[in-house]
């Protein structure tokens, strides 16, 4: 039986780059969506990826370009000529181009704000005079607006004409003669309406919009709350200034779970792909939450230490650290992952905190409980089937060991649950509070718990 594969799009892409086929080439590339496009890009190497840029038209390598990865971005800017980087940064959407700068030294933003036309450059210096973290630098000001007592017929007309350079024509913004914001309408209630029906009679004046000073974690929970492909963005005086989309929200959403996850991981957010990054700025990024961490788990060392008289005494109470400690420092990064990210979602704030500490103590005294009971039934059974001798008073040592995980699991919950809480309530990132953070803080109180139950349960016996 003869099997058979189809070539896709991009193989035949790289059959015609190797035989340098350039005339057929612009036209496979011609229809290609530029996220599509944007990928195959970042997969060549690097002369073929330079190749196939500089084939495309303008229009669609200033859209491609704006899909492409920072570094990939940044490759494309040291090798085209200032001209070709000013005519596609000419033709970028003004959200991503503002994104772009952000990023790029202030030098050479300045040079190529200079070199940009009067129109982009007076939308771009309007944009990056936003605050760093605001909706302003989200928006873009390419949409479609309309007047009340324009007509179905004069809406379409205007679309027409004006709706290839908007970002979106899902909705349409009704304003005033100054610019005044009155609603927002989606299309659809245009294209079931009458031809000759006006705008007025179609808008409900029921309508959200962002603040362009608000912070971008509000505008966030705006479209998460209203679940809408695009919002408004006015001033104080409700005059409309640009419009924030959905593509531009998700990319935003992704780089905060990035930073939320590497510093739950213990290390300051890299800022930059992994692979990309430079190794000295990975290893500053990463020790001093190792040094922190380091320091403070000498303090358990310290704390066995206080218990050196007891350990030695009884001997067998060291090799439950381990299993004890453990248990206590898993408890706590559970909570807090679980905290730091309904914090995110909105879910629980810092006003709840007695719910979310009455919740983690029935939680911790519950999973407590659990492995109590696991580890109890653990040295019973190593004990009944000889597979180790704990001695005479080996119920005590259980019972022990059972009642100290309940407290140091009830701890753990407690502590990672409220550390995220009071960090933000004093202004701190709440992810800060990460899970090797709450697990070192449990593991210095967890000996003192384990060690003092230890003792009221061998006092007289082993101790």
């Amino acid at each position: 039986m003869a099997l058979y594969t189809i070539a896709t799009p991009a193989d035949n892409v790289r059959k015609l780059l190797a035989q340098h086929d350039f005339r057929a080439l612009k036209g496979a590339l011609q229809n290609w969506p530029a996220p599509e496009l944007a990928r195959l890009i970042a997969g060549l190497p690097e002369a073929q990826f330079l190749v196939l840029f500089r084939l495309l038209p303008l229009a669609q390598a200033a859209a491609v370009f704006g899909y492409l990865a920072p570094a990939a971005q940044n490759q494309l800017l040291g090798h085209l000529t200032p001209e070709q980087v000013t005519d596609v940064l000419n033709d970028m959407a003004p959200d991503d181009r503002t994104g772009l700068f952000q990023r790029l030294p202030a030098a050479f933003v300045k040079t190529q704000v200079e070199r940009l036309s009067p129109d982009e450059r007076r939308v771009t210096l309007e944009l990056l005079g936003f605050p760093h973290d605001s909706v302003g630098r989200l928006m873009t000001p390419d949409y479609i607006a309309v007047r009340d007592n324009w007509t179905m017929t004069q809406v379409f007309d205007y679309i027409r004409r004006h709706g290839a350079s908007a970002e979106t024509v899902t909705m349409l913004y009704v304003v005033d003669e100054q610019g005044k914001l009155f609603d927002d309408v989606h299309i659809r209630e245009f294209l079931v309406a009458e031809p000759t029906a006006r705008v007025q009679q179609v808008r409900n004046n029921i309508f959200v919009c962002l603040d362009a000073l608000q912070s971008q974690d509000a505008a966030l929970a705006d479209f998460r709350r209203y679940q809408r492909v695009a919002l408004p963005v006015t001033n104080a005086a409700g005059m409309l200034l640009g419009i924030v989309t959905l593509d531009d929200i998700l990319a935003l959403r992704e780089r905060e779970d990035t930073r939320e996850i590497q510093k739950l991981g213990g290390s300051e957010s890299l800022d930059e792909p992994y692979l990309e990054i430079p190794l000295v700025k990975m290893v500053k990024k990463r020790a001093g939450w190792l040094v922190v961490l380091f320091l403070g788990e000498m303090f358990t060392a310290t704390a066995m230490g206080f218990f050196e008289g007891e350990i030695e005494k009884a001997v067998v109470l060291a090799l439950f650290v381990p299993l004890v400690i453990s248990s206590g420092g898993n408890a706590g990064s559970q909570a807090t992952s679980l905290i730091i990210r309904a914090m995110s979602l909105g879910e629980v704030t810092v006003g709840r905190w007695w719910q979310v500490m009455r919740r983690e103590l029935l939680t911790g005294l519950a999973l407590g409980a659990i492995l109590g009971m696991v580890g109890t039934i653990r040295i019973a059974l190593w004990q009944g089937l000889h597979l180790r001798d704990y001695g005479p008073h080996w119920v005590a040592l259980a019972l022990a060991v059972g009642s100290a995980l309940v407290g140091i699991v009830l701890w753990g919950s407690l502590a990672g649950s409220m550390l995220p809480l009071l960090l933000k309530k004093v202004g701190f990132d709440p992810a800060t509070s990460s899970a090797p953070f709450v697990a070192t803080l449990v593991d210095v109180t967890g000996l003192v718990i384990y060690f003092s139950v230890a003792y009221l349960f061998l006092h007289g016996t082993l101790l």
